[in-house]
């Protein structure tokens, strides 16, 4: 794909909403493909208002969605397609895409990056950010990789994300509870049983255009620790040395070029251990958890108005940060929520850009085992990490929940 399409037609599949708005004032013509069982119909119906049509499908039907796929290109002459979305239905639609010659990606790239086996064995093969890692494919497989692995170990599935899956294996207690737990969720494999990483970890957002990898932004994450390792708060932009963020972003752009990555937003984790920095997973997207918005907030960069800007021939310049900007979670216990106070004591305050707590009193609110089984969210600005760690626990300390033990049905087991 030369940089610039000429063919101003564009087919989205999974485009969140502000995707296609963002894409038609770029001054492009949209179609966007959407699985309806996947978002409400408000929703739906704001994807197809900037939208030249709006089609549906089953994504798990992978032979229907790329007939729908091909279908389309032809009938509306679409001149690129493009799945920004959720890393689960993206193979099968840039191998259509591939096949139908308006890919801006190889479909090989997308899999060495999506994939968390095929990335490590891409980075074996080259030599990048080594880390002893095995690819098995049951539960069984694992307990027998653990066995030979020093331990501790990480195990996770290669085809999850926002920490679905992933532990911390320890001891055998560990793995008993780790194998229960995907079991139960139905989590299949592959899975990748790969050395404990220590150290600080960060999100790495690039964006590209042929073939060359600009670093928009890292941010500094936090988490839960083990055995889940739940984001619980972001920082960016993250605190690093000049040695370190050089060594983060030199890794993050090799790792692009041994892809094969030519288009469009990468979002890669690497964990800055006493050996240098290592890549802990990526993926053809943009990273969740509100860090578009993080980077906005601190730069005044719409990294998702610029994906479709650079498709249309602007070039990429990566911004500057004016200030700091960070989001924490919120992690209630669970149970029966009884009582919220304090929301509009958030949002009276000056520095909160964004607070998002989707739950009222009667609300059950579920255990917090992965990114989306968090309680909400809140936004801040600040001049520095500090500053920010404050602000976000100072929100924290005036959301005020009363969570009680959820009463299960009458009837019901215990």
């Amino acid at each position: 794909m030369t940089h610039g399409v000429p063919n101003k037609r564009l087919l989205m599949v999974m485009p969140y909403s502000q995707f296609v708005r963002k894409a038609a004032q770029a001054g492009f013509e949209v179609w966007a493909i959407w699985d309806p069982a996947l978002r409400e119909r408000a929703y739906l119906d704001s994807v197809a208002e900037h939208a030249r049509e709006l089609l549906l499908t089953d994504f798990s039907d992978e032979a229907a969605l790329r007939a729908l796929i091909a279908s389309t290109v032809r009938a509306h002459d679409i001149g690129t397609v493009l799945h920004l979305g959720a890393e689960s239905s993206m193979g099968p639609v840039v191998a259509e895409a591939e096949a139908l010659g308006i890919s801006p990606n190889p479909a090989a790239a997308v899999h060495r990056l999506n994939d968390k086996g095929a990335l490590r064995a891409l980075l074996g093969e080259h030599g990048i950010s080594p880390v002893r890692s095995e690819l098995v494919l049951t539960t069984e497989a694992v307990a027998a990789a653990v066995s030979r692995l020093p331990l501790p170990v990480v195990v996770k599935p290669t085809r999850l994300s926002g920490s679905r899956g992933i532990a911390l294996i320890r001891d055998a207690a560990d793995l008993e509870e780790w194998t229960g737990r995907v079991t139960a969720a139905g989590h299949a494999g592959p899975y990748l049983v790969e050395e404990y990483l220590q150290g600080p970890e960060f999100s790495v957002e690039t964006l590209s255009a042929g073939g060359t990898h600009h670093v928009i932004g890292i941010t500094a994450k936090h988490t839960t620790g083990a055995p889940l390792f739940v984001e619980t708060s972001h920082i960016h932009p993250a605190p690093l040395a000049p040695d370190d963020d050089a060594a983060v972003r030199t890794l993050v752009t090799r790792l692009l070029d041994a892809a094969g990555l030519v288009f469009g937003p990468a979002h890669t984790e690497v964990i800055l251990t006493e050996h240098g920095p290592r890549v802990v997973e990526s993926q053809t997207r943009l990273g969740g958890d509100r860090i578009p918005q993080l980077i906005e907030t601190a730069t005044g960069y719409d990294i998702e108005a610029e994906i479709f800007r650079t498709l249309a021939g602007a070039h990429i310049e990566p911004p500057t940060a004016l200030h700091i900007a960070s989001v924490g979670f919120f992690l209630l216990p669970p149970g029966r929520l009884a009582e919220v106070r304090g929301l509009d004591a958030v949002r009276a305050l000056p520095y909160v850009h964004t607070l998002h707590f989707p739950h009222a009193p009667g609300d059950v609110l579920p255990p917090t085992t992965d990114s989306a089984t968090r309680h909400g969210y809140v936004v801040v600005d600040a001049q520095s990490p500090a500053e920010a760690e404050e602000r976000i626990a100072r929100v924290r300390s005036l959301l005020v929940a009363d969570v009680r033990e959820a009463t299960a049905p009458k009837g019901t087991p215990r």
